[in-house]
């Protein structure tokens, strides 16, 4: 089964650190969402993990290859869609795919089901034979998810594969990478967080060129502040947020409701409520109404990315 690790993994343009020592590991099987906002550093990490950018220091090991020991051994495991395809527009994709074949040493006497096979799974067969310059973005997005499959590599990398897509066509290549995740270990850089949500098992933050966060969005959530507490107490506002901030919450914003009572918004641990219940029944706070909600995505992608909280939070993946 194939793992990727990635080991103190830096890059360094002379005064900026674009990457700066980074480590996780990838197992098999999963589809993992790769986040940060612009500038944070995902796209020079994978062009590192694919090979096509030396880093200044570390080390990546796929399938237990040193990348710059063994580069050819351990890129045989990768297939990798950059941001922006590597497609020769001058060629049709049946054309461009037996290029790829050739350049990644598949044997002659199988380039032909090799081509067959991914233009099949990704849904290029009937435009096989017109020239990449005129097809659509959906289709060159799908070329180039069908180069990443030559030589049907156990771990696939796509950079921004949804970007500058219609709303149709990105439903067709989001269904498509969920079934790439059916055979194939995907990491997916996306700044669509609804598409991350839905389509990817776990997910990677960075922040200025550092991990921040790793795991599940379920875990991350569950994470001290990982939900959101809404009440409605009768009690004055001091009195509300002392009982609040003993029971470790944080972000409290009380508003008055009238009739001696407040209205809250808080984020706590996600099994803090029977905690907080009873906090306030000690104190002799009545609670009118409470209710939790977990964090969204988009709650958890701000927190961890526009302060350093959360720093280093995960396991190993």
């Amino acid at each position: 089964m194939i793992k990727v690790e990635v080991r103190n993994l830096t890059k360094q343009y002379d005064r900026h650190l674009a990457v700066d020592s980074i480590s996780f590991s990838i197992e098999t099987g999963k589809i993992y969402g790769f986040l940060g906002p612009n500038g944070a550093g995902k796209s020079t990490t994978m062009n590192m993990i694919a090979g096509c950018l030396a880093p200044t220091s570390g080390q990546v090991l796929i399938a237990g290859y040193d990348l710059h020991e063994e580069p050819r051994e351990a890129k045989r495991h990768i297939g990798y869609l950059p941001e922006m395809p590597p497609l020769y527009q001058d060629m049709t994709p049946k054309e461009f795919l037996s290029f790829v074949c050739e350049i990644k040493h598949i044997p002659k006497a199988e380039r032909a089901d090799v081509i067959a096979d991914v233009m099949q799974r990704t849904g290029i067969t009937d435009v096989s034979g017109r020239l990449i310059r005129q097809l659509s973005k959906g289709y060159k997005q799908r070329v180039g998810i069908a180069q990443a499959l030559v030589g049907y590599p156990e771990f696939i990398m796509l950079d921004e594969p949804t970007v500058g897509l219609d709303p149709l066509q990105i439903i067709e290549i989001r269904k498509l990478i969920r079934e790439l995740g059916e055979k194939h270990t995907v990491l997916l850089s996306s700044h669509i967080l609804s598409e991350v949500s839905e389509i990817c098992d776990e997910v990677i933050i960075l922040s200025k060129g550092r991990l921040v966060a790793r795991d599940t969005t379920e875990n991350l959530g569950a994470l001290p502040g990982g939900s959101r507490l809404f009440m409605l107490v009768e009690g004055d506002e001091a009195d509300v947020r002392a009982v609040l901030e003993d029971a470790g919450a944080s972000g409290i914003v009380i508003i008055p409701a009238g009739e001696g009572r407040v209205e809250v918004e808080a984020e706590v641990e996600e099994n803090a409520k029977d905690r907080i219940f009873y906090a306030f029944a000690e104190a002799k706070l009545p609670i009118r109404e409470m209710r939790t909600e977990k964090m969204s995505l988009e709650e958890i992608f701000l927190r961890y990315t526009s302060s350093g909280e959360g720093e280093g939070h995960g396991g190993d993946l």
